[in-house]
Protein backbone atom coordinates (compact mmCIF):
# COMPACT_ATOMS: atom_id res chain seq x y z
CA UNK A 1 0.00 0.00 0.00
CA UNK A 2 1.17 3.16 -0.55
CA UNK A 3 2.33 5.71 2.43
CA UNK A 4 -0.28 8.69 3.63
CA UNK A 5 2.21 11.82 3.32
CA UNK A 6 2.64 15.21 3.16
CA UNK A 7 2.80 15.00 -0.60
CA UNK A 8 0.30 16.11 -2.88
CA UNK A 9 0.28 16.31 -6.77
CA UNK A 10 -1.00 20.25 -7.44
CA UNK A 11 -1.38 21.72 -10.85
CA UNK A 12 0.35 24.39 -12.74
CA UNK A 13 -1.49 26.57 -14.63
CA UNK A 14 0.44 29.45 -17.51
CA UNK A 15 0.24 32.69 -16.47
CA UNK A 16 -0.03 33.93 -19.99
CA UNK A 17 -2.67 31.61 -21.83
CA UNK A 18 -4.19 29.93 -18.75
CA UNK A 19 -3.54 26.34 -20.32
CA UNK A 20 -3.32 23.97 -17.91
CA UNK A 21 0.17 21.23 -19.09
CA UNK A 22 2.13 20.54 -15.73
CA UNK A 23 1.30 18.27 -12.64
CA UNK A 24 3.93 18.47 -10.26
CA UNK A 25 3.90 16.75 -6.08
CA UNK A 26 4.86 18.74 -3.64
CA UNK A 27 5.16 18.69 0.18
CA UNK A 28 2.09 20.81 1.55
CA UNK A 29 4.18 21.06 5.01
CA UNK A 30 7.08 22.08 4.60
CA UNK A 31 6.13 24.22 1.50
CA UNK A 32 3.76 26.34 2.23
CA UNK A 33 3.76 29.36 -0.78
CA UNK A 34 2.71 28.28 -4.17
CA UNK A 35 4.68 27.16 -6.89
CA UNK A 36 6.23 29.49 -9.26
CA UNK A 37 8.42 27.54 -12.84
CA UNK A 38 9.48 28.41 -15.55
CA UNK A 39 8.07 25.91 -18.22
CA UNK A 40 7.47 25.44 -22.05
CA UNK A 41 3.88 26.45 -23.09
CA UNK A 42 2.87 24.60 -26.31
CA UNK A 43 -0.18 26.60 -26.73
CA UNK A 44 2.86 30.11 -26.50
CA UNK A 45 5.15 28.31 -28.01
CA UNK A 46 7.77 29.69 -25.69
CA UNK A 47 8.87 29.54 -22.25
CA UNK A 48 6.41 31.53 -19.54
CA UNK A 49 6.23 31.32 -15.64
CA UNK A 50 3.62 28.35 -14.75
CA UNK A 51 1.82 29.16 -11.57
CA UNK A 52 0.06 26.69 -8.93
CA UNK A 53 -3.55 26.46 -9.67
CA UNK A 54 -5.90 27.63 -6.95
Amino acid sequence: MAKVGNRQNKTLVCTVCGKEGYRKSKNVKNTTDRLELSKYCSNCRKHTTHKEKK
